[in-house]
């Protein structure tokens, strides 16, 4: 099978603002949970925080022609919330926006297609002080937010995201506690996840009341591709019910318009989803452009059996599940490859991804919002840094998308996680997804060997063979 991607694919690199931006003081901006959270003793690697990160906010234009030099011709960026709407409510402060209104100019300047996501996780403190996302309000506060945002760079901006990976924001925020805001609360962590739905679903529509009609709307999830570890009954139904806690929570409402019935039967002993209100998955499922596909390793699970008490979930541990209502179901790290991060290197979770919502979705376009790998990224001795791991994962990733393509996927576009180095959530600064290293007491940019293969990617539309060895 050819290796030719098809004329017009998207390749591009993906960030987001709290993992890259610093300035967290400046121009208005107040905390967001994220802030409030990497200060917390104890909560990220090392006590790192996202207040200098790689100092995007200053060095903008230096990095928009980093990625011009590298044949790129779309941007996933995403706005911080506290950046733009510093209480979570009201008017915008308009030096936040004026930052995002030079970043998407620099772009077109260079021939770099935006694509903004309004929601990368970063809520303000003050909508978390109210109750964050387990309050129906806070939809409707991210309806009035993407209003804001539409109406400031609705003119220039014509891909459109309205969450990323809602399911790390409800199930890790609210859940386990391991991201930002740190609540264990498992019933918090299902009311979190309806209102992202909901909100979902009213920013999109506030979106469509404000954007030109060749404005593209999407939604990036970050599905799981769930297996059995064995095909006896109680293992896959152990599958059943974590993929309706990964992927039909919020498939089901946002692209059919309905909760999936077995998972609230799953989560009864948890809370009778009062909080779900009549038509309010109608409202989740807005028309969309296109669906934004995330994806990292697969998923491998089982009903616990005796001696099963080691979490391999790939969501950063913890002393408190991010699966509400299934604590006997046991995940097994996956056999093979890993990379630093302990994660699985494994593409045909990825191919089976795409065939799966090709099939559930049907005419809806695909994109990988985000894949990439953190592998330990050192300069050599005259400065360059070469990591052929990361090249022969791309490789592999690449030539699954690929695949699914030949096989009636219609993907039209691969972001790749991420830019550049960066503040790595809870890991802090220990893992490096950048394709672009980052010296992070000196600020300096080197594309690495994997980013001058992915300009080679870009700009022929093929898979050069990654290096042996």
């Amino acid at each position: 099978m050819s290796e030719t991607f098809p004329p017009g694919f998207l390749w591009g690199t993906a960030t987001a603002a709290y993992q890259i931006e610093g300035a967290p003081q400046e121009n208005g901006r107040t905390p967001s949970i994220w802030d409030v959270f990497s200060h917390t003793p104890g909560k990220t690697a090392n006590g790192d925080t996202g207040d200098l990160a790689v100092d995007h906010f200053h060095r903008r234009a230096e990095d928009v022609r980093l990625m011009a030099d590298l044949g790129l011709n779309a941007y996933r960026f995403s706005v911080s919330w506290p950046r733009v709407q510093p209480t979570g409510r009201g008017p915008a402060v308009q030096r936040g926006l004026d930052f995002y209104r030079a970043l998407v100019d620099d772009l077109l300047a260079h021939g770099i297609e935006p694509v903004l996501t309004l929601y990368h996780w970063d809520l303000p403190q003050e909508l978390e002080s109210a109750g964050g996302w387990p309050e129906r309000e806070t939809a409707y506060r991210f309806a009035e937010y993407a209003r804001v945002v539409g109406e400031a760079l609705g003119d220039r901006v014509e891909r459109w995201t309205t969450l990323n990976e809602p399911w790390c924001s409800a199930f890790l925020g609210y859940g386990s506690g391991v991201h930002a805001p740190g609540r264990t609360d498992p019933v918090a962590a299902l009311r979190a996840a309806h209102h992202l739905n909901l909100g979902h679903g009213l920013a999109t529509q506030a979106l469509r009341a404000v954007l030109p009609a060749r404005a593209q709307i999407s939604v990036s999830l970050n599905p799981a591709c769930v297996r059995a570890r064995t095909q006896a009954p109680e293992d896959l139904n152990a599958r059943r019910r974590i993929d309706a806690l990964a992927n039909r929570v919020f498939s089901g409402p946002m692209l059919a318009g309905a909760y999936p019935e077995d998972l609230f039967a799953d989560t009864a002993r948890l809370t009778d989803w009062s909080f779900v209100h009549a038509g309010d998955a109608a409202v989740a499922r807005q028309p969309l452009d296109s669906l934004g596909i995330n994806y990292y390793q697969p998923a491998v699970v089982s009903a616990a059996g005796e001696g099963d008490t080691e979490r391999h979930d790939g969501h950063g541990g913890g002393d408190h599940s991010p699966w509400p209502g299934a604590d006997d179901i046991a995940f097994h790290r996956p056999p093979g490859e890993l990379t630093d991060m302990g994660w699985s290197v494994d593409p045909t979770g990825l191919y089976d991804l795409l065939l799966r919502y090709t099939r559930e979705a049907p005419g809806l376009p695909l994109y990988i919002t985000e894949n990439g790998a953190a592998y330990e990224d050192k300069p050599a001795a005259d400065g360059s840094v070469h990591d052929p791991d990361r090249i022969r994962y791309l490789h592999g990733h690449l030539s699954a998308v690929r695949r699914a393509i030949g096989d009636g996927a219609d993907v039209r576009g691969y972001f790749l996680w991420s830019l550049m180095d960066n503040f790595e959530w809870a890991y802090g600064y220990d893992q490096r997804f950048g394709a672009v290293h980052v010296d992070f007491e000196t600020q300096r940019r080197t594309p690495k060997s994997s980013a001058r293969w992915y300009a080679k990617v870009a700009a022929t539309g093929e898979l050069p063979e990654p290096p042996v060895g």
